[in-house]
């Protein structure tokens, strides 16, 4: 049963109905003349070789409130791009491939980069790059994103997410989307068993600071849907890492009122591929991962004034861990009221392995703190490169010949 309490201190929008995609569907063609849809799809290529692209596709094909799709391909070579390219044909909408790894593409990151910089190469430069695209088109109230390994993915998980910003009588700038990820057993585990106690912990030892409690309203706080206006997306920073989804929350609160910040239910259940941990490996999986959620959401706190020690990590990781054992029996309950499968030993080595993570980020923390890769927003880019957007448009125009 669905419920339609609001806690914490953005808006929470709930899935009270299951039978209204049509009528929003049927406003948000009325929206377009101001307020026209752009979604950006950060992908690898290998995401073309698996099971969800053809569902999702099948699915954007209904779509007909978005007016441009940018997918922003890595990892393919010019046979690759040439697949993907083919792939998205069936497609009504204007579909754009954004071939990261073309030799113009890199080129034109070469120049930003003699400019600011190298950053890691992930999904935030993904995101970033297609979202620079759709800015540059100067047309789109509405930018979206959303991952392209959604094995249950259907049309009503984009329609109510740009819904809330492409509405003008809602007057939101950020919507996250939330939704319930379990088959058979709970997953989420990042989500449930790292970083909602590790908030809880700082919280204990911090107080319960705003921005703590902002991030603590997120039902589902890294979930990789979101949609935004214009107007915000040209002032983000970006993470390159997997810390993008905290950092683009992190650069939301700094950039906007929580008035204009809201959480909407896109699915009755969510799942995609899934990464192993490996307990002694920081550098792959979920623990890297962890390790990069929690260096940026130790940055974020650094720049709004917490002062870090070796002795507070310690605390922190003895408080996360309390929190965490807390968690996974609440989680073993709610499992076995809904006949679903949970190891609780594997939940717990789990607990010992994020530990990890803290000392990892904590240690690279107090070495540098301003050392995290984040992308500069395209106010910057457009202020040290005023012809960046032309040149990007131009290359994307030259790739669509190969």
């Amino acid at each position: 049963m669905a419920d339609f309490f609001q806690n914490g201190v953005i808006t929470t929008l709930h899935r009270l109905r299951r039978d209204n995609e049509d009528l929003l569907i049927s406003e948000l063609k009325k929206f377009k003349p101001y307020s026209q849809v752009a979604l950006v799809l950060p992908s690898l290529f290998s995401e073309f070789e698996g099971d969800a692209m053809p569902k999702i596709v099948d699915e954007l094909a209904t779509a007909d409130y978005v007016d441009l799709i940018v997918l922003s391909l890595d990892r393919a070579d010019e046979e690759g791009f040439r697949y993907v390219k083919r792939f998205l044909s069936k497609l009504p909408q204007e579909v754009v491939v954004i071939w990261n790894d073309g030799p113009r593409m890199q080129e034109l990151y070469r120049k930003l980069w003699d400019e600011f910089g190298p950053w890691e190469r992930g999904k935030g430069m993904a995101v970033w790059i297609g979202y620079g695209y759709a800015l540059a088109r100067r047309q789109f109230h509405t930018i979206a994103s959303h991952d392209c390994d959604i094995l249950t993915y259907k049309r009503e998980l984009l329609t109510r997410l740009v819904y809330p910003i492409a509405n003008p009588r809602l007057s939101f700038d950020f919507a996250k989307g939330y939704y319930a990820r379990f088959t058979d057993k709970l997953n989420g585990r990042v989500m449930r068993i790292f970083l909602t106690p590790l908030l809880r912990a700082l919280m204990n030892i911090l107080g319960r600071i705003d921005f703590l409690v902002y991030l603590d309203s997120f039902r589902y706080p890294l979930s990789g849907e979101f949609a935004m206006t214009s107007e915000l997306a040209i002032r983000l920073r970006i993470p390159s890492d997997w810390g993008i989804e905290i950092g683009i929350l992190a650069e939301v609160y700094r950039l906007s009122t929580l008035g204009t910040i809201c959480q909407v239910d896109i699915a009755d259940v969510y799942d995609h591929k899934h990464q192993v941990i490996d307990p002694d490996d920081p550098k792959k999986g979920l623990l890297k991962m962890a390790v990069d959620i929690a260096k940026m959401l130790f940055r974020s706190l650094a720049g709004r004034g917490v002062v870090f020690s070796e002795g507070f990590f310690k605390t922190l990781k003895a408080t996360y861990y309390t929190e965490a054992l807390k968690m996974i029996r609440g989680y073993h309950n709610d499992a076995l009221i809904n006949s679903l499968k949970y190891n609780l030993h594997g939940e717990h080595m789990m607990v010992l392995a994020f530990s990890k993570a803290i000392d990892i980020a904590g240690e690279e923390i107090l070495r540098d703190p301003m050392s995290l890769p984040i992308i500069p927003n395209w106010v910057n880019v457009i202020s040290a490169m005023p012809d960046f957007f032309e040149r990007l448009l131009d290359v994307v125009e030259e790739d669509k010949k190969i």
